[in-house]
């Protein structure tokens, strides 16, 4: 099901492609980092990192930007010890809304992630030993969100933005602060 819905992704993506590239403004116009609080699903909060980049505009007032983001939670009960990581790639499309203060850009998006989670429980049991299990699984994830960016100075932009991660067993939502860097064109 999941590749099914990654086939149409792509085949509706290269269809549009030919009229969109007509009016894009596609190119690499900035990088940025961020760190974010993750409430992940059935966890408590933790602290998360991510990259990104602005690849300019598909459409008008519509960006592109792929990212990285990671985020790992540890919890010690009882003798156990578990712990669950993240990392995700993916692509999202930012809508830019147009308002009267050009500084001020508020977007909504949506974007398709992979995530690649990992996670490890190990138990002491006295008298016989420590025992731990692994698991390493890949999911494909819906980003849903939005935020507001604006300019520090001429090559510097401050952002701030939340977004819902729909990831089977492990749905997370985000609240994130970021700064990119404009690179020459």
């Amino acid at each position: 099901m999941k590749r099914k819905a990654l086939f149409v992704m792509v085949a509706l993506g290269l269809l549009s492609a030919s009229q969109a590239m007509a009016q894009s403004k596609i190119g690499f116009h900035a990088i940025g980092a961020s760190a974010a609080f993750v409430s992940p699903q059935d966890l408590d909060g933790t602290f998360g990192l991510g990259v990104f980049a602005d690849l300019g505009q598909i459409a008008p007032n519509i960006g592109l930007e792929p990212t990285i983001e990671f985020w790992s939670k540890s919890q010690d009960q009882f003798g156990l010890e578990s712990s669950l990581r993240d990392i995700s790639v993916g692509m999202r499309g930012k809508y830019y809304f147009q308002v009267a203060n050009p500084k001020v850009r508020p977007f909504a998006g949506a974007g398709l992630g992979i995530h690649f989670l990992h996670a490890e429980a190990t138990a002491t049991v006295p008298g016989s030993g420590t025992f731990t299990a692994t698991g390493d699984n890949t999911k494909l994830g819906l980003d849903l969100g939005g935020g507001i960016s604006t300019a520090l100075n001429s090559k510097n932009d401050f952002r701030a933005e939340a977004w819902y991660g729909i990831v089977s067993d492990v749905n997370q939502f985000a609240v994130r602060v970021g700064i990119s860097h404009k690179l020459a064109m």
